[in-house]
């Protein structure tokens, strides 16, 4: 654990990212960083590598950013282990979110918040519009959404087995010699390639701008859902805790997540079913009751048809990972 890291590099990258306040900074002795690389291609893309535990809540702000036009943020949450994990107690384990990905512009302002005794982990993307559009070619018009510079929206994506698995390459491997640039150049394209592929599974359905106050609604009931995997919660439940009209929730949410609440709830459940079967070594009886399943035929459709193999077969793959 690098417990004597260099805040420099992370100044400057905050100065580059538009939080030049020092005051805000002053916290970055609250945050032990495990890993932290920066890869720069600007003004095309940059990648940043970051592996952190956060000692004290930390929050800053971050301004719209300059050093490119028009962007992309698109964050790869927590799918990589950091030093912590090789040979820690599985039951006492910092708290930190679910893998996921999220993609915002890069022009809008944000708040950035770390929990207490939490552990963070991200691989991060910032790749400017019109780069990423040409890299999309013929194909960026099924992605129009994203390039309206009206828009303010904020996706979030499930973490498919490729992208887990090129991420985990990224950051384990040590390349060498004249070519290291392209080596993470090309993996980073690669790994745009699967997400640009999955999110051409969605559903095409019109986008509409967001405001924070909605953004932060729309998680309240993600967080709430995920929070109570064993049982749903009834839509009269959620909608009060939205603020919305129904079909406004209905509507946002999945715009957001690329699924209606039934459907992500599912597929909050089998995500956790096959951590159960792969961290905590459960029978697949026991993680499905443990969900809240009685019928475990149901669960191991379910399970299927979500991680793409059944929960016996997921089960020994990874009995001796």
């Amino acid at each position: 654990m690098h417990s004597s890291y260099d805040s420099q590099p992370m100044l400057q990258l905050a100065a580059k990212l538009g939080v030049s306040d020092s005051d805000q900074l002053g916290g970055l002795t609250d945050l032990e960083f495990q890993e932290m690389r920066i890869v720069d291609f600007l003004p095309e893309m940059m990648i940043m590598i970051r592996s952190l535990i956060s000692k004290e809540e930390f929050t800053y702000e971050r301004k719209p950013i300059t050093i490119i036009e028009k962007g992309l943020f698109i964050s790869f949450q927590n799918i990589f282990k950091g030093a912590l994990e090789q040979g820690a107690d599985p039951n006492n384990r910092l708290p930190q979110e679910r893998p996921h990905v999220r993609i915002t512009p890069s022009r809008i302002a944000s708040k950035v918040s770390f929990p207490k005794r939490s552990h963070i982990r991200q691989v991060t993307i910032l790749i400017e519009m019109s780069y990423l559009q040409q890299f999309l070619g013929k194909d960026q018009s099924r992605f129009s959404h994203l390039f309206e510079a009206e828009n303010t929206f904020w996706i979030e994506e499930f973490m498919s087995p490729e992208i887990a698995l090129l991420v985990d390459e990224i950051v384990t491997a040590t390349p060498e010699g004249a070519l290291l640039d392209a080596y993470y150049r090309l993996k980073s394209l690669h790994l745009l390639y699967f997400l640009f592929k999955n999110l051409g599974y969605r559903q095409a359905s019109p986008y509409r701008s967001m405001s924070t106050a909605e953004m932060e609604a729309i998680y309240r009931v993600r967080n709430a859902m995920s929070a109570s995997l064993d049982q749903a919660l009834p839509i009269a439940e959620l909608v009060k805790l939205s603020g919305m009209n129904e079909l406004k929730l209905r509507k946002l949410f999945k715009q957001v997540f690329g699924k209606g609440l039934y459907d992500y709830f599912q597929h909050l459940r089998m995500q956790e079913a096959s951590r159960l079967l792969k961290e905590e070594r459960l029978s697949v009886s026991e993680a499905g009751y443990r969900l809240g399943f009685t019928n475990l035929s149901h669960f191991g459709r379910l399970f299927e048809e979500c991680i793409g193999m059944k929960p016996k077969k997921w089960a020994s793959k990874n009995e001796h990972v």
